[in-house]
């Protein structure tokens, strides 16, 4: 699987001095860029976890899904909401599919 950052959408999370994919990123593959936006040192080394795709704000990050899961060409999207994670599966054939899954917090 590949993660790709979708630079028109990334904002680099506004005014924080680190975005927000950034500081989740648990084998610390993402930075911000020079023009300020999320970049990935290198898609081979992604752990494939999804973190940055949940933390995302603007969305501008996806998965792309090998053939066995989704078929060659679909990509995965989180929204992250207070309450749950709606993911969006966008299949190779043009479908898309929401998924929605209760977020539990540890209190």
């Amino acid at each position: 699987m590949a993660v790709r950052i979708d630079r028109e959408l990334c904002n680099g999370c506004g005014k924080l001095d680190e975005p927000l994919c950034v500081r989740i990123c648990p084998g610390d593959l993402l930075y911000k860029n020079t023009d300020g936006k999320a970049a990935i040192r290198d898609t081979r080394d992604c752990w494939d976890c999804a973190a940055c795709i949940k933390e995302c704000p603007k969305q501008a990050i996806e998965m792309y899904l090998p053939a066995q899961i989704g078929g060659r060409g679909s990509t995965l999207k989180a929204r992250k909401s207070r309450d749950k994670i709606i993911w969006m599966l966008k299949r190779a054939d043009g479908v898309e599919e929401i998924i929605e899954i209760e977020a539990h917090r540890i209190v």
